[in-house]
């Protein structure tokens, strides 16, 4: 089995380095990762310069470009072999409901789906979406056991999964679900600051809180420190509004 990872956090972050570890034993790994975190960085692709493809004294290959860049390049120029699937994380913080339009941990998995790979997402999920304790290795022993399960009942290969481990100890996780995406809030107001040249800065502000946490709900579930697993699909037409658009274009 031949397993491509990638992230958001950079070729150095500690999520990739436990994920990598976790899956070495089951497949051979590639690793190629932004060159520096790029959250955020959503589905974009680097059109306007050459992207530069590096390898660091860990073995991981790493790119002066977006999550989306490192699969596509990988994929279509890099590897001599199709990746049987790509999963890209560890995220250090939870990507649940709105979250996965910017995340571009989940772009990166999106993009091994648009290439007809099975992908995975995986973040580790703390309080409010916060950056917390840093149980990556229990949440690579979760992706693991989820490969393994795949190895011996591969699901259908066009299929893209999101999935948040609560960021606890591996032994206090209460299981696993299949989840629906919840919602927040809008988020909160940019942060207007001054910089030492004295020019207006503007900092993003932070995510809103959760809107829709009900049952069933990604939010709902890492509450109940219960892993969540969640399909997506990448088809964004609003079919039940077609008929209602063709008669207002009458």
């Amino acid at each position: 089995m031949r397993i491509l990872l990638s992230n958001d956090d950079g070729y150095f972050a500690p999520g990739l380095a436990a994920l990598a570890e976790a899956l070495a034993p089951l497949a051979e790994i590639t690793v190629v990762a932004p060159e520096r975190d790029r959250s955020g960085a959503s589905n974009s692709l680097t059109l306007d310069r050459p992207l530069l493809l590096r390898q660091a004294p860990s073995g991981f290959h790493y790119v002066n470009g977006t999550p989306t860049d490192c699969v596509h390049l990988a994929v279509t120029g890099m590897l001599d072999h199709l990746p049987d699937m790509v999963i890209s994380g560890i995220n250090h913080g939870a990507n649940m409901g709105d979250d996965t339009v910017y995340s571009g941990t989940v772009a990166a998995a999106t993009e091994g789906f648009l290439l007809g790979i099975p992908s995975i997402a995986v973040s580790l999920a703390s309080g409010h979406g916060q950056k917390g304790g840093g149980n990556f290795a229990a949440a690579a022993r979760v992706v693991r056991e989820l490969v393994e399960r795949y190895r011996k009942n591969p699901f259908a290969p066009a299929t893209l999964i999101n999935i948040n481990v609560p960021d606890v100890p591996y032994e206090s996780l209460n299981g696993t679900e299949v989840t629906r995406l919840g919602k927040r809030h809008k988020a909160e107001p940019v942060v207007k600051s001054e910089n030492p040249r004295g020019q207006t800065v503007y900092w993003v502000g932070a995510a809103g809180a959760a809107q829709d946490a009900g049952e069933g709900t990604d939010f709902e579930a890492i509450t109940r420190n219960v892993v969540s697993v969640t399909p997506l699909q990448i088809d964004l037409t609003r079919y039940e509004q077609m008929d209602a658009m063709r008669g207002w274009l009458k």
